[in-house]
């Protein structure tokens, strides 16, 4: 199930709910009580193979121009 996160504009407190996401829009209630929440945008970090990770490549040396000896 997703987990939402929420700050209540009430009392600064941050929190998070898990709910389907149908409901990923509702209303939310701090736990102190209060019902004026904002949902927060999360930020997802995918690292890995798939994604392009992995160590830099670096760019071939010799044959091309000022690698190569040709400019001199």
């Amino acid at each position: 199930m997703p987990r939402y996160d929420f700050r209540c504009r009430s009392c600064g407190a941050t929190f998070e709910l898990r709910r389907q996401m149908a409901q990923a829009n509702d209303p939310a209630v701090c736990p102190q009580g209060h019902e004026d929440t904002v949902k927060l945008l999360s930020a997802v970090a995918v690292t890995g193979a798939a994604s392009g990770g992995g160590a830099p490549q670096q760019a071939p040396s010799g044959g091309g121009c000022c690698g190569g000896g040709c400019c001199g």
